[in-house]
């Protein structure tokens, strides 16, 4: 197969993938991978498609970068799997929205509830030190909890009624 034809085969790939619904592109990232995805970014989930079928067709990484990479994993056994992808900011322990310690002063302190009434039910929002818990699930916005109770963008704090009144 020459070059061309190798590209023109890439290409047509990268059409059908593009095709592809979310659940057909998450399948196809599990066959091609062996695992499943935790993104639904469909421009990634085309792009590592890619790069996995094109690793695979010329061979993937040499010997010698898989001996340096394992050399980098700081002591880790010759075996072992070098991330793709650095770990999330929560399991380093960031603290993403207000690094400098400052808090929004509409929230109420770390431990307290907020509670509104919402079409005939009560909800309880237990703000956090780095976010919120609401229904046994953690959050990083109240925005991103009214979005789950009501299904549409909304401020949270408006939907929490914690905006300040104008003196």
């Amino acid at each position: 197969m020459t070059a061309t034809e190798q590209a023109f085969d890439l290409a047509s790939e990268r059409g059908e993938l593009e095709a592809m619904t979310m659940n057909a592109l998450k399948r196809r990232y599990r066959q091609v991978s062996g695992h499943d995805s935790r993104t639904r970014n469909r421009q990634y989930l085309v792009r590592r498609i890619l790069w996995l079928l094109q690793a695979a067709a010329h061979g993937g990484l040499s010997q010698e970068a898989l001996a340096r990479a394992a050399e980098l994993a700081n002591g880790e056994p010759e075996g072992a799997a070098v991330r793709a992808t650095p770990p999330r900011a929560r399991v380093l322990g960031v603290v993403a929205p207000n690094a400098d310690g400052t808090r929004d002063e509409r929230l109420p302190r770390p431990g307290h509830a907020i509670v509104r009434r919402y079409k005939g039910e009560t909800l309880r929002v237990t703000v956090l030190s780095t976010g919120f818990e609401f229904k046994g699930e953690r959050y990083d916005s109240l925005s991103a909890i009214a979005k789950a109770v009501t299904g549409s963008h909304i401020n949270g704090f408006r939907f929490f009624r914690l905006v300040k009144v104008a003196a």
